[in-house]
Formats: C-alpha cells, sequence, structure tokens
C-alpha cells in the first residue's frame, strides 16, 4: 500500500494548512467577523448579511465547521453557530510561531 505523502507532515502542520486553505476564500473572512461581532449566529442571519444565496452560505459554514474554527448546534430546525474559541485560539499560536520563524534573519 502506497504513503500519503501529507502523512510524512507534522499533524500541527497538516492541521494549519486545512485551516489556511479553510480560509482562502473571502465568504469565509466575512462569515467569521460576522459571528465574532455576534456569541450566536443563526444561519439566516449570515445570509442577510452577505450577498450570496443560503445553499453557498452553507456550504462555507461546512467548511468552516470541518476544519473546527466555527462550532454549530441545531436548534430545532436551525443551526446556530458561533466562533470556536479554543480552536481559533490553537491556530493563532501555531501562526504566530510560523511567522516566528519566518521572520528570523536569512541569509538573503
Amino acid at each position: 500500500m502506497a504513503i500519503k505523502k501529507i502523512n510524512l507532515f507534522s499533524e500541527e502542520d497538516q492541521e494549519m494548512a486545512s485551516i489556511a486553505q479553510a480560509l482562502s476564500h473571502p465568504a469565509r473572512i466575512a462569515i467569521l467577523k460576522f459571528l465574532a461581532q455576534r456569541n450566536d449566529c443563526i444561519c439566516g442571519d449570515v445570509v442577510s448579511e452577505l450577498p450570496l444565496a443560503q445553499s453557498t452560505i452553507s456550504q462555507h459554514l461546512k467548511e468552516l465547521k470541518k476544519v473546527g474554527l466555527i462550532k454549530g448546534e441545531i436548534e430545532g430546525v436551525k443551526t446556530c453557530y458561533c466562533i470556536n474559541k479554543e480552536n481559533i485560539n490553537r491556530f493563532s499560536e501555531n501562526l504566530k510561531s510560523l511567522f516566528e520563524i519566518l521572520n528570523k534573519d536569512a541569509c538573503c
């Protein structure tokens, strides 16, 4: 059986890459900013805030939830989303460490 090349990298690096990929769409950044301004949110509130279709917003929410940047709880027929502060803080620290390494004096 072939070894997947991604498994050659640390779990932390894989997680950071997945989160960076999830953040690579401006709609997802806008969704995170919107959720950060509120303690919780129902999907319909996000739809009324952004110029995108409900199905598109749902896909973006799904991607953000998949990497753990947001949490969602089902309340009846609606899903309430909020920022996953624990994971945001961990990603922030990992990103800070990465940029500290990248900012070290280089040869050129």
